[in-house]
């Protein structure tokens, strides 16, 4: 009984500390990486919820950027960092991606790394150059069957640009239409506008103002329904051709971080969301507010792994392209 009762207090008293750290935290600055370049997108969104998100949990958010390998190294370097509430990343489609095309991860998608809460949300347009004869689905599938040649750029090999590509490629039946990747979108978009490729996926914030002023021709958005930010544009399904693709981010933790900080964190992330700033900067910029529970970020993640590892294997696209 003595014997029971002393494995009980050390039980407790071992219990103790935990206890008090989870109610303390957090007690420090908050690492938030980035495993891109800073400016794009996903570092933009990350710092407007950052910013917020030290207000709410009363501790400065250190943004930092690791980009390198396709973000594998910023992701790997939180899935290995110690599972106290310090330390976080933001990924992006990339990230389901990887866990098909990339064959040795350092770090396994789905068990050392937990969901915290999906952000923002930029829907993805199917543009191309005003010379290039092309406006709309049809257009591409006469050129394709006359025999002239077509290309597609991309932000890089195996990213949501390229994934979307070889989705059209099937839907239109056109295996022929030609991969062009590059080191970024900004690049592509460049050779896009100058004519050097027949057209490109992207995000729809940075290619809008191109649309407008007619430097870009939209062909339609890869989108389920029209879009709220480009009612006008007609979807590629709309006109024979089922693509759905987007840029999306949210915000991982290490697996071992108790549940409590993840709901909290959480909390915080969507009421950050929430905030007049950060609501009214992602709507001007064309970002949708995607916030949710761990939950439904999990489920998100694990329909976007089973949905690019289809693409990946149907097309056969490998790392090396």
């Amino acid at each position: 009984m003595q014997r029971r009762h002393l494995i009980q207090a050390a039980a407790a008293a071992a219990v103790l500390p935990l206890a008090a750290r989870a109610q303390a935290w957090p007690t420090k600055p908050l690492r938030w990486v980035v495993p891109f370049p800073p400016g794009g997108t996903t570092d933009y969104v990350t710092r407007l919820v950052a910013a917020e998100l030290g207000k709410s949990l009363g501790q400065t958010v250190v943004v930092e950027n690791r980009p390198g390998a396709g973000t594998v190294i910023g992701v790997d370097n939180v899935a290995k960092s110690a599972p106290d509430g310090y330390s976080f990343v933001t990924v992006a489609n990339s990230f389901c991606v990887n866990q098909t095309l990339v064959k040795k991860l350092p770090y396994d998608s789905v068990k050392d790394l937990r969901p915290v809460a999906l952000m923002g949300l930029s829907e993805h347009v199917l543009a191309t150059h005003p010379g290039s004869g092309l406006k709309t689905v049809a257009d591409i599938q006469a050129q394709y069957k006359a025999g002239k040649p077509l290309s597609y750029a991309s932000f890089g090999n195996g990213t949501s640009a390229h994934l979307a590509g070889e989705m059209l490629k099937t839907a239109l039946n056109a295996p022929n239409i030609v991969h062009v990747p590059y080191k970024g979108q900004a690049p592509a978009l460049a050779d896009l506008l100058g004519g050097q490729v027949s057209m490109m996926f992207g995000n729809w914030p940075e290619f809008r103002g191109h649309v407008g002023s007619g430097k870009l021709v939209a062909i339609g958005m890869a989108t389920a329904q029209r879009s709220q930010y480009a009612p006008d544009i007609p979807t590629l399904a709309e006109q024979g051709a089922k693509v759905e693709s987007n840029s999306w981010n949210g915000m991982l933790a290490p697996a071992g971080v108790p549940d409590d900080i993840v709901q909290r964190v959480n909390a915080a992330v969507n009421q950050a969301l929430k905030a007049p700033m950060v609501a009214e900067a992602l709507n001007k910029g064309g970002i949708a507010d995607k916030s949710g529970t761990p939950a439904q970020f999990g489920a998100f993640i694990q329909s976007e792994i089973a949905r690019y590892a289809q693409v990946i294997r149907q097309a056969g696209i490998t790392q090396e392209g």
